[in-house]
């Protein structure tokens, strides 16, 4: 299965949610990342890793498929 098609494929619902919280971990790590404050090293350090775990679990669990539907086509 080829990237095209494995993106086209539905994904499970448990990955659905899981992409969700993915996003959500990117867009409060890119919050504190982006503040118009200055922020201690600590909470800056830690906003680049939500950043960075929320973009790998979102990338992931979007190129996650069900193999039941792959079965079925084949």
């Amino acid at each position: 299965m080829n990237l095209i098609k494995r993106i086209k494929n539905p994904t499970p619902k448990f990955f659905k949610v899981l992409r969700n919280i993915g996003l959500a971990l990117a867009a409060v790590g890119g919050t504190l990342l982006a503040a118009p404050i200055a922020l201690p090293v600590v909470v800056t350090s830690i906003g680049g890793y939500l950043a960075v775990a929320g973009g790998v679990i979102s990338a992931v669990s979007q190129l996650t498929t069900s193999t039941e539907n792959e079965d079925a086509t084949q």
